[in-house]
């Protein structure tokens, strides 16, 4: 199988690290849509929703996951890259959608111990656990939807790379 692989999950659910370790398990390449983007308009998404507002925002997000997409590729996506059905229609017809399922309090945790330079903007202006409780109270059944298989991105990374190689095999051989 080489299609493309797409990592799905809220902020802080580990879908960059999970992502290049899977790619470098597979030989296959990786991409982070977010950072993609931050390279190709020397923007942050913070800069970039300043300047062209969310919905913008979204509309470049699709076009780069649109543009990385390619066989034997790993593709990282934004948090809300869910939201517009045209992606989660594009992922499911392109590739395998992964996504890390983790409770509101672990992202939390995760985003105030490692607080990325130009992160995103606060989406509700809430503290950070309020804000990833409601998101993922949006989000949740979008994640679902999308994705062909839910991992668990509590766990080690490590262990969530093997998880996901055992799955990938299993689809390999029906």
């Amino acid at each position: 199988m080489t299609q493309a692989i797409f990592m799905v999950g809220a902020r802080g659910a580990g879908k960059t690290t999970v992502g290049s370790a899977l790619a470098q398990a597979l030989g296959y390449r990786f991409i982070d849509t977010d950072l993609f983007m931050q390279q190709t308009t020397q923007m942050s998404v913070a800069e970039m929703v300043a300047q062209v507002g969310w919905q913008g925002f979204r509309q470049r997000e699709t076009q780069t996951l649109q543009a990385v997409t390619q066989p034997s590729t790993i593709v990282a996506t934004g948090g809300g890259a869910i939201l517009a059905e045209e992606n989660r229609r594009f992922m499911r017809q392109h590739g395998t959608v992964i996504y890390l399922r983790a409770p509101a309090s672990v992202l939390a945790q995760r985003l105030a111990e490692f607080p990325e330079e130009g992160q995103r903007p606060t989406l509700t202006g809430r503290p950070i656990a309020e804000e990833m409780l409601e998101v993922l109270a949006v989000r949740e059944a979008l994640y679902q939807e999308a994705a062909h298989h839910v991992m668990d991105g509590t766990a080690n990374p490590q262990q969530v790379v093997e998880q996901i190689l055992a799955v990938l095999q299993g689809e390999a051989v029906k």
